[in-house]
C-alpha cells in the first residue's frame, strides 16, 4: 500500500506531496515500488492539526484521484473521516 498525504501539514510525510509535481511523482515512484493500492489523505491528523471542510478536503484528494486513474488501474482508497 502506497501513503499519499496530500496536505501542507502531514504527520506522515511533512507536507512532501502538497503541490501536483510532488503528487505525480510520488505516486508515480509508489506504483514502479510495486504498490497495489494507494491510500490519498487530504485531512492532516496530526495532533494540533486543524479541520477542513469537506470541500477543501475534496479538492485536495480529486486532482490526485485523476491523476492516479490517468495513468493506473491501480486501487485507490481514500482516508476520510468524512464519509459523505
Amino acid at each position: 500500500m502506497g501513503i499519499l498525504n496530500v496536505t501542507p501539514d502531514s504527520f506522515y510525510d511533512g507536507g512532501w506531496h502538497f503541490d501536483s509535481v510532488s503528487t505525480q511523482k510520488r505516486v508515480e515512484e509508489m506504483i514502479a515500488e510495486g504498490a497495489e493500492i494507494i491510500d490519498i489523505g487530504g485531512e492532516s491528523t496530526r495532533p494540533g492539526s486543524k479541520p477542513v471542510s469537506i470541500e477543501e478536503e475534496l479538492e485536495r484528494v480529486i486532482p490526485a484521484i485523476e491523476f492516479i486513474k490517468s495513468i493506473s488501474d491501480i486501487p485507490i482508497s481514500i482516508d476520510t473521516q468524512k464519509a459523505e
